[in-house]
């Protein structure tokens, strides 16, 4: 009896010298990962664990933020528009930004609904979007028409850009068709702010 209870721990001690050292511990509640030197990160927070398969929802999530985030910064800067500015022509485009990104919203708000998981977009300015729009506050008259107007170039550009890239590599198909139907729309509204004369 003996004899055989010391085979079954040598072959158990055996069997687990084989394994040799662990390389990578995934505890599925944190999702912490344990390399071989003893360091510890975050993969949850991170956001880069290989197994990861909530990432392309993660991308995508970021997507919808962006998005959502510069409408909630034309909209908001355009209402400014309306109360500060003195000038015709800033005023006609504000107007028309607060549509079309309201209309924007409300698409964007529709295709993340109808995603699986759906997703839902986050409209929180970043800080440099909210640092311009409390400076846009702070102006009155021909001083706001000129930070406005290259808030609006600044602002389209960016998101232009974001459109673009999204629409070539984004990894939710409904979020890709989204913003390469955009991009013709945010190139006019860029050129129009081009246009534009303080």
């Amino acid at each position: 009896m003996l004899k055989k209870t010391m085979v079954i721990l040598s072959a158990s001690t055996l069997a687990l010298a084989a394994c040799g050292p662990k390389t990578e511990t995934t505890n599925t509640s944190d999702t912490t990962i344990v390399t071989n030197d003893g360091a510890a990160f975050d993969a949850g927070n991170a956001g880069v664990a290989a197994t990861n398969t909530t990432a392309p929802a993660a991308a995508g999530q970021t997507f919808a933020n962006t998005a959502a985030a510069s409408d909630a910064f034309e909209i908001e800067t355009s209402k400014l528009a309306l109360e500060k500015s003195g000038s015709a022509a800033v005023k006609k485009y504000a107007n028309q930004m607060i549509a079309a990104h309201t209309a924007s919203t409300d698409k964007l708000k529709a295709t993340a609904a109808a995603l699986t998981p759906a997703i839902t977009p986050d409209p929180a300015l970043t800080a440099e979007q909210q640092a311009t729009l409390d400076t846009l506050k702070t102006k009155t008259g021909a001083d706001f028409d000129a930070a406005y107007i290259a808030a609006q170039q600044s602002g389209h550009q960016q998101t232009l850009d974001a459109l673009k890239a999204y629409g070539a590599t984004g990894d939710v198909p409904a979020l890709k068709t989204f913003a390469t139907g955009l991009v013709p729309t945010v190139a006019a509204h860029l050129n129009m702010a081009k246009a534009l004369k303080a």
